[in-house]
């Protein structure tokens, strides 16, 4: 079985924006607000944190529950891990995931600013200091033998779509516009002298772009 380097469930804005500006301890997205973003997916009945019965079915129901399909290892960003720019200053600042973060995998943070290894739960957080593929190759040994999922942000997915290192990818673009902020694409247009792709609308709002490797 081909051990694959996967993009899921990553959310943009209708102009392309993967998260907004001045990110903050309390505003991981910047300007952007998160809970608009990603109603699609708190709305399904397989989203994890749902605290009662019910929820949406169909495509983004099944999108949601396959998020931690075969995945053996993530990697991000790492101001998905943290806001904090520069040398590491608080050892005991571990994240926004909480004591029980949801990846349940290794997780390898790309930083110029290495740290030790720690784990919360069945959780452990690597920080790597190198280029897409040390990262890569460093996940895939601790995957062993399941997929990669290259979890963000969208510098981080640019950075893997440039060096030509993904094979599948699921960007669900929000009808939200943010007018600036980190942008993922232009266009998805641009991915498609590399991949194939499904183009889905949903009843939610969103509209699921579903790429894989020519």
């Amino acid at each position: 079985m081909t051990q694959l380097v996967k993009v899921q469930n990553f959310v943009v804005s209708r102009d392309g924006f993967g998260a907004g500006e001045d990110q903050t301890l309390d505003r991981p997205f910047g300007h952007a607000d998160p809970g608009t973003m990603f109603a699609w997916a708190g709305a399904t009945a397989s989203w994890p944190n749902r605290t009662d019965p019910g929820g949406t079915r169909g495509l983004d129901d099944y999108l949601t529950r396959d998020f931690a399909h075969n995945i053996g290892a993530e990697i991000m960003g790492a101001n998905k891990f943290s806001p904090h720019r520069g040398p590491w200053q608080n050892h005991d600042w571990q994240g926004w995931w909480g004591d029980e973060p949801p990846f349940h995998t290794p997780v390898f943070v790309l930083t110029h600013h290495e740290r030790p290894s720690f784990t919360l739960s069945d959780t452990t957080f690597h920080f790597v200091n190198g280029d897409p593929a040390d990262a890569l190759a460093l996940a895939k040994k601790a995957a062993q033998g399941k997929d990669v999922r290259i979890g963000g942000g969208a510098t981080t997915i640019r950075a893997f779509l440039d060096a030509d290192l993904i094979d599948t990818l699921h960007v669900a673009v929000s009808p939200v516009e943010l007018g600036h902020g980190v942008a993922l694409w232009k266009s998805p247009d641009e991915l498609l002298d590399r991949f194939h792709v499904d183009v889905v609308p949903s009843a939610s709002g969103v509209t699921h772009h579903l790429f894989w490797r020519k």
